[in-house]
């Protein structure tokens, strides 16, 4: 089972996870939703990494997602 974090950013809310992998390593996830309308979540394909904690797959999801933001939101 894997951690998340909901985060808000702009108009946007930022739902950031990590899921256990082999080797002790865990990959980031964010879920992009705008909170006025058109309110259609967006899954946002996250950079492959080492990320050895919860925590810093959390933080590469979330930076990911404001990247996104900027450039398309």
């Amino acid at each position: 089972m894997g951690a998340s974090r909901i985060f808000r950013h702009e108009n946007y809310e930022l739902h950031c996870s990590a899921s256990a992998v082999d080797g002790g390593k865990f990959v980031p996830a964010v879920v992009v939703t705008k909170q006025i309308w058109p309110t259609r979540p967006r899954n946002i394909a996250v950079r492959c990494g080492n990320y050895t904690t919860e925590e810093t797959a959390i933080e590469a999801a979330l930076n990911q997602g404001i990247e996104w933001i900027a450039s398309y939101g």
